[in-house]
Parts: structure tokens; sequence; C-alpha cells
């Protein structure tokens, strides 16, 4: 009988492509400020993702890495459903849960009403989410803060507990798009062993991340993207030190 384990997520030849205004090159000479106001405009096609493929495995912990502008944000975003596919498929065993340092919470309400409402957008009852507040308020480390309004918050209080929020309950499927680039060591070190349970309970874990630390210490396998392409998919030695030879 064999011993493979489920697939979680099947990325199958994907492309993303997208039409942006382009005005052209910068005219110089004489009558360039002219010219610069007379430049027509036209559409450019952008190739974000380039046949991309790989299956992701229950237990996985799959770190996703690249330069800025490589399409990793682009590809995680595709697997959720935000952002439409040109070609190719993405087959998911359940629904993606994606948290991101952008994703909004109500910055007019205090921590406290965010815990609920996140909780209640999550799918969790009243009850659960009572029964894990203060896991997720010491998890995110602001108790002292929590009653006041989000907009009091700095960048990094923010972000932690969005992570709190999102990971107070099991996921099958989770991205975790730059989340643990904000905090201390401690909340690093709180955040990926949260991620690590996530895992150990049959989850995939999604890491986008620019930390080679948090890659290698969190993820047993590393996907590099590079201009829309899939470069590598191995072991995080491997594949990090690739990339970073790459540099």
């Amino acid at each position: 009988m064999s011993t493979e384990r489920p697939p979680a997520v099947v990325v199958d030849d994907v492309h993303v492509e997208y039409k942006v205004l382009a005005t052209g090159k910068r005219p110089t000479g004489p009558d360039a400020g002219r010219r610069l106001l007379q430049r027509s405009r036209s559409t450019r096609t952008v190739h974000a993702l380039r046949g991309v493929s790989f299956t992701a495995r229950e237990n996985d912990s799959i770190g996703v890495i690249g330069p800025n502008g490589s399409g990793k944000s682009t590809l995680m975003r595709a697997v959720v459903g935000l952002t439409p596919i040109s070609r190719g498929a993405i087959h998911a065993a359940s629904r993606p849960s994606l948290l991101g340092v952008g994703a909004a919470l109500i910055k007019d309400l205090s921590g406290e009403r965010n815990v609920v409402l996140g909780g209640l957008a999550m799918g969790m009852s009243r009850e659960e989410i009572a029964e894990r507040y203060d896991d997720i308020v010491d998890f995110s480390g602001i108790r002292e803060f929590i009653e006041l309004p989000m907009r009091t918050y700095s960048s990094g209080m923010t972000a932690r507990l969005k992570f709190a929020i999102a990971t107070a309950r099991h996921h099958e499927i989770l991205i975790v798009d730059e989340a643990l680039a904000v905090g201390d060591k401690a909340f690093r070190d709180r955040s990926e062993a949260r991620i690590r349970e996530i895992r150990d309970a049959a989850g995939t874990v999604f890491l986008v991340s620019h930390s080679m630390r948090s890659i290698r210490d969190t993820c047993n396998r590393v996907l590099w993207i590079d201009r829309g392409r899939l470069v590598m998919d191995g072991e995080p030695d491997e594949v990090v030190t690739a990339y970073e030879a790459s540099r």
C-alpha cells in the first residue's frame, strides 16, 4: 500500500497575464517638453507567471522565495483564487487561507473587537473565540493595548495581532505572506513554532519570505520563483544555497 501523502494543492502549467498602460520612452532633445505631453498611450501585456507547476502535499511546509517582482505573491494569490489565471489549472483539497501583512482589519475598532470579528470571519463560533481569546492576545504580545483602536497600533503590532488571529484555528492550507518579518526574535520564534504545529496537524503551509533563516528553520521544501518561472523546487538548504549564490 502506498504511503505517499495525499496532495493538498496541485498547480498545473499556470500562466497569469494582465494588461497595463504604457506611455512609451521619455523623449529627449530640444522639444522634449512638448513631446512629453503628446506621448501616445498603449497597453502592454505583463506575463506575471509562466507555466508554473508543482504539487504540495499534506504536512508540507513550503517556502516560496525570489526577488521582488518575481511572481511569488501573484502565485499565492492565484492559489487562493484572488488572482485569475490565464492558462493552466489549480486544484486544492480545501479552501486555502491567505494571511498577508496587507490584509485589512478595521482600524477604528479596538484590537479586542477585531479579534472577535476576525474569528467570526474565519467561521469560529463566539464560544470558540471566547475560549481562544487569551491565547490570541498573549501570542500577539499586545495585551496592554488590546482595548485601544487599531489606528493607534504600529504596523508591527497590527501584523502580530493579524497572525495571532489567523492561526488561532486549524487550517488545512495556509499561506503566510511575509508575516514573520515583523516583531522581535521571540515573536518570530513563536510564529515559526505555530506554523510547525499547523503542518504537523496534517496542514499544508506556504511561507513567502525574504528571510532565508525563517525559510530554513520552518520549511521542509522550497520553491524558487524568478521572472514568473519556477527555477528550482527541492530541499531548503539546496535551493536557498543556489538562490543566494545567484544574487
